[in-house]
């Protein structure tokens, strides 16, 4: 058993956690923390990785106010004191840009790995991110699904195989609860095909009922169009990419990566 990191005693004021000492199962484990722990995402994450054998999940954290504050989910309690993080090696993040802006101060102020899967992020944020990629290595994708990131790496491809007869447009839907629009996705996507063709790509955002997230990309030439869609059909395949880049992310040296970085291995 590894006892390098898994002793501790909690010191900080409020904090709100599992005290004493911790038996590790293995020396490879990876302790994370999740952000947005009681969200519909935090939860997924949580519970597929109480199925991973490589990861630990030390740290439950939520927004001051959050009625499950202090409650027990699982082994540990839920904590709104981010302070926490000296307990975990990486943090997973799919919050709002506003807790986003804060973690990110204390991300850097311990020292842990991010991943970072907010959506909606000003310009000002993003630029925090990359000052924040300076100090502590992180990952930071609009998502991290395997199959979105692969057309990410395709898209521009085609697009500069059709060449300039063809319009692109692009056509997003998720559900009605998702605050930002158009989607992260489909501005990387748009972005990835101006790279390519040096001209803007509109976006139509539709937010209907519980649709977990669909994006077509629509080339349109005089005689004929190609639609490429990518459909969610659950959580788990952003919750599954965001644990395979908490194990890619640790131990890694500063910088911002993308999860393009974490596909090549």
């Amino acid at each position: 058993m590894d006892l390098r990191r898994c002793v501790f005693v909690h010191k900080t004021p409020g904090l709100i956690g599992v005290a004493g000492v911790h038996l590790c199962e293995g020396e490879n484990m990876v302790k994370l923390g999740i952000a947005g722990a009681c969200g519909k995402m935090g939860r997924r994450i949580y519970e597929l990785a109480n199925q991973d054998k490589e990861l630990e999940v030390g740290l439950l954290l939520e927004k001051k106010g959050t009625p499950l504050i202090g409650k027990d989910m699982g082994r540990l309690k839920v904590s709104s004191n981010p302070d926490g993080l000296f307990l975990v090696d990486v943090l997973v993040d799919f919050t709002l840009p506003e807790a986003t802006e804060q973690h990110l101060d204390y991300v850097a102020k311990y020292k842990k790995a991010l991943v970072l899967g907010t959506t909606g992020l000003s310009d000002a944020q993003k630029n925090k991110v990359e000052e924040v990629s300076k100090v502590v290595p992180v990952v930071f994708s609009p998502n991290m699904s395997i199959g979105v990131n692969v057309l990410f790496s395709i898209l521009p491809e085609i697009a500069k195989r059709l060449g300039p007869d063809y319009s692109v447009e692009i056509i997003e839907a998720h559900h009605k609860a998702k605050k930002d629009a158009p989607s992260g996705t489909a501005k990387k996507m748009a972005e990835v095909i101006t790279g390519a063709t040096k001209k803007d790509v509109p976006i139509h955002s539709i937010r209907l009922g519980d649709i977990f997230g669909d994006h077509t990309v629509v080339f349109c030439g005089n005689s004929e169009r190609i639609e490429i869609r990518h459909q969610a059909h659950s959580r788990d395949l952003f919750a599954v990419g965001a644990l395979k880049a908490v194990k890619w992310i640790f131990g890694r040296p500063v910088g911002l990566y993308s999860m393009q970085d974490v596909l090549k291995g």
